[in-house]
């Protein structure tokens, strides 16, 4: 039995070795890795030396039933030599794809991210005008250099008067009136201001009103 089990143990380094010389030679037009060699020996001998594994897992007894048998060590000897050979390339495809999943996974995880930035942004201001805060403000006359004219008072009522949170620059035109070039300028003013705030959504740009701007407006009216 002992001098069977040499017998195995020969037969897997031989072939460990043969198939990872036999990867080198075939991969050496491609890679020029001087580290290619050591690595294709270490690939052949590891996936030769998983073959009695492989067989015990499968239910096969062809490691015993080849004791005395030529046939069955040449047999052996294949299974060594393929698993060797392949083995490289087993390592290739699984190296390829985890770093592909990984890469799939990054990219998802960095969408992801950005649409919580984009709905995080978007329920600021929702949360801001539902939720009640502990400084409560006393509203006092706006000073006269502090005043908004007409046109941005109006802009800032149709912002918080208005049916929806998030404003649109068409919706806003046609309910303020006023031309895109006027309104995209009042909106600037404002925003400046902090009287409003603007996000960028899913179907583009949108403007809201700030609790400092509905603080404004109440004090302007």
């Amino acid at each position: 039995m002992a001098n069977h089990i040499f017998a195995l143990v020969t037969i897997m380094l031989m072939a460990g070795v043969f198939g990872g010389l036999l990867n080198f030679y075939m991969q050496s037009q491609a890679d020029t890795d001087s580290t290619s060699m050591p690595r294709s020996l270490i690939g052949g001998l590891a996936g030769a030396f998983v073959v009695p594994l492989v067989l015990f897992l499968v239910s096969s007894d062809l490691v015993v039933a080849s004791q005395g048998d030529p046939s069955g060590m040449l047999i052996f000897g294949g299974f060594c030599l393929i698993a060797a050979w392949t083995s490289r390339f087993a390592m290739t495809t699984v190296t390829k794809r985890i770093q592909q999943e990984s890469h799939l996974a990054r990219k998802k995880a960095d969408e992801l991210m950005i649409e919580l930035r984009l709905m995080q942004r978007e329920l600021e201001p929702m949360l801001e005008m539902e939720t009640e805060s502990d400084d409560v403000a006393e509203l006092v006359a706006l000073a006269p250099e502090d005043e908004l004219d007409v046109t941005s008072t109006n802009v800032l009522t149709a912002l918080g008067n208005g049916r929806y949170i998030f404003r649109s620059l068409k919706g806003l035109c046609a309910e303020s009136g006023l031309d895109q070039h006027t309104l995209s300028k009042t909106l600037g003013i404002v925003v400046a201001r902090d009287l409003t705030g603007k996000i960028l959504s899913k179907k583009g740009t949108r403007w809201y009103i700030t609790e400092k701007g509905r603080r404004y407006l109440a004090a302007s009216i």
